[in-house]
Parts: structure tokens; C-alpha cells; sequence
């Protein structure tokens, strides 16, 4: 019992320290909690896939794809191409912030009177968010975009693959019998993690209200992401 709460703390805290940096996924998941769209769902993929990556690496996957090195160069390039993109995007952001406004709920909406639910996303200039049908498609198209950017951003970047499935891998491997104990433990440290980051990013609500913010937190973003893009293509 000892030693497997010890092999499932030890992957908790190795997995965690892996988790816990400065980089373009966790970057999008504070944009995406603080903008309270698709957290559950973006959430819910990079602990999914941080598990099924972990699996892989405690599986022995990691051995083999190490002996096709041109699959993680491959990934390096488009992943590299991928963060640069998205790096621009959130530049472009910074010359026309936008501000996250909350109102009151009315008395005829879902859930309690008076719970405050988001508006929508608006402009410098004030202009009224997405109402009625246009804004549920809106906010649809919007989550799609969300879903679609995660899973681009997690599987194309290399660096999770060398973190989940070669360290982590490597590591489980000298556990012995308890490989598979520690890694549950580094899947439980991605869940906790990733859940943290997301749903207490709604905490900084009411200061990201004021586009210079966002102004603020898109120059970071921009910054962090093209750093990382170019880093991987110089690497490849």
C-alpha cells in the first residue's frame, strides 16, 4: 500500500512539475477561463489527451516513435507553423482589444434570478454582445473554433509528446510493478492542473473587463507563442 500511494504521489509531482510552465496550451486555457467559453470542453481535452498520451509513454509507446525521428520532426514543423499562426492572431488582437462584459441575469432565463451570466464579447467601442439566435450560433461557432484550436494545440506540439510520452515513459519504467500506479498519478496532476487553470481563471472576470487587459494578456500570449513556434522550427 506504501508503495503504490508513493509511485502515485511521486507521478503527481513529477507530472505536475512537467505541466505547471509558461506555454501555449496553458496560455490558451487561461484565454479560453477567462473568457468562459468552452472551459469545460477544452479542459476536458488536455486532460484527456495528457492521459492517453501518459498511457502511451507507461505502454512502452515512447521506444518506438523514438525510432522514427522524422515523425517528430514532421510535427515540429506544423506545430512550429501552428503557434507562429496563432502567435499573430493574438497580436492582431492587441490593436482591437475587446472587453468581457457580465450582466445580470433577467427573470424569465435559465438558473437563478439575478446569477450573473455572460453577455458576450465586446468592443473597444461598446458595442451590445451576440443576443437571440444569432448569438447562439454565434457562441456556437465559437466553441467549435475553441475545440478545434485545443486539439491543434495539444497534438501538434511536440513538446507534449516528449513530456507525456518519452519522460514520463522513461520514468514510469523504473517503478517496476508500479509503473502504471505512477502513472495515474501524472494523469490525476493533468486533471488537476488543467481544471485549476480553466474554471479559476474566471476569478480574473472582473478585471479583464477593461480592454487594456486583454490588451495586456493578448501581448503575452502573442509573445509566448511565436517564441515557442519559432523555437520549435529552429530545433527541427
Amino acid at each position: 500500500m506504501n508503495s503504490a500511494l508513493t509511485a502515485a504521489a511521486a507521478g503527481f509531482g513529477t507530472g505536475l512539475s512537467l505541466i505547471v510552465a509558461i506555454g501555449a496550451q496553458n496560455a490558451f486555457v487561461l484565454r479560453q477561463g477567462v473568457r468562459r467559453d468552452a472551459v469545460l470542453a477544452v479542459v476536458a481535452i488536455c486532460a484527456l489527451s495528457d492521459a492517453a498520451l501518459i498511457a502511451l509513454g507507461v505502454g512502452g509507446v515512447g521506444a518506438v516513435v523514438v525510432a522514427w525521428p522524422a515523425v517528430l520532426t514532421a510535427v515540429g514543423l506544423i506545430g512550429g507553423l501552428f503557434l507562429i499562426g496563432y502567435g499573430c492572431l493574438a497580436a492582431r488582437r492587441v490593436l482591437k482589444p475587446s472587453a468581457l462584459t457580465v450582466e445580470a441575469g433577467s427573470a424569465g432565463s435559465a438558473g437563478s434570478a439575478g446569477v450573473p451570466s455572460v453577455a458576450g464579447v465586446v468592443g473597444a467601442a461598446g458595442a451590445p454582445g451576440p443576443s437571440g439566435v444569432a448569438g447562439v450560433a454565434g457562441r456556437a461557432g465559437s466553441r467549435r473554433r475553441a475545440v478545434l484550436t485545443c486539439l491543434a494545440m495539444t497534438w501538434l506540439n511536440p513538446h507534449v509528446y516528449l513530456d507525456t510520452v518519452f519522460l514520463l515513459g522513461s520514468i514510469a519504467a523504473d517503478r517496476g510493478p508500479w509503473r502504471w500506479t505512477f502513472g495515474l498519478g501524472a494523469m490525476l496532476a493533468s486533471l488537476v492542473w488543467f481544471a485549476a487553470l480553466g474554471f479559476g481563471a474566471r476569478l480574473l472576470s472582473p478585471l479583464l473587463a477593461r480592454p487594456s487587459a486583454w490588451r495586456v494578456l493578448d501581448a503575452l500570449i502573442a509573445v509566448t507563442m511565436i517564441v515557442l513556434g519559432a523555437t520549435l522550427i529552429a530545433g527541427v
